[in-house]
């Protein structure tokens, strides 16, 4: 059962107003994680994915990954549109971090561009920002969406979500 999207403001859009499949465009907006007092992504070439229900998902080029962060961990998942995804953990001063991250190594046509990109968890690390503003984490483990007050839900994730 789909729930009442909730109001529009100003300047916000309603993720019932995203696609599904879903939506996939490289933005300029100036994404940063920060994890274990260190910036280990920082890039204005983030790819935002936009699906119906979900807060949008920022995917990091592996380029503008800092060096040596990310070992590949154990398990994967599928995403009906995206694929097989691989998760990543990080290692930053010597202190692991696990299944921060997730990528889509092979993404099916249409995702591509994904190849090589890295999306993190906000909240799994200290801190993801956009243009400045820290975002909050979607709700639930297994998501990871990136909600900031330019985005309007309900969200997938909350108890009670899972048939949407």
């Amino acid at each position: 059962m789909r729930p009442s999207p909730d109001p529009v403001g100003p300047g916000q859009e309603s993720v019932w107003d995203y696609p599904r499949p879903p939506s996939a465009e490289v933005s300029s907006r100036h994404v940063v994680v920060e994890l274990g007092g260190r910036v280990v992504a920082d890039t204005v070439a983030a790819v935002r994915v936009c699906e119906t229900s979900h807060p949008p998902v920022y995917y990091v080029p592996r380029r503008d990954v800092a060096d040596g962060v990310l070992q590949q961990a154990a398990g994967s998942s599928w995403c009906e549109w995206k694929g097989a995804a691989t998760y990543w953990d990080a290692v930053v001063e010597g202190r692991r971090f696990a299944a921060v991250a997730w990528s889509y190594e092979n993404p099916t046509p249409g995702f591509e561009h994904l190849r090589g990109a890295i999306a993190f968890y906000p909240s799994r690390v200290d801190r993801a920002v956009v243009d400045g503003v820290q975002v909050r984490a979607q709700a639930g483990d297994f998501y990871g969406g990136w909600i900031t007050d330019e985005v309007v839900g309900p969200f997938k994730g909350d108890p009670g979500t899972l048939g949407w």
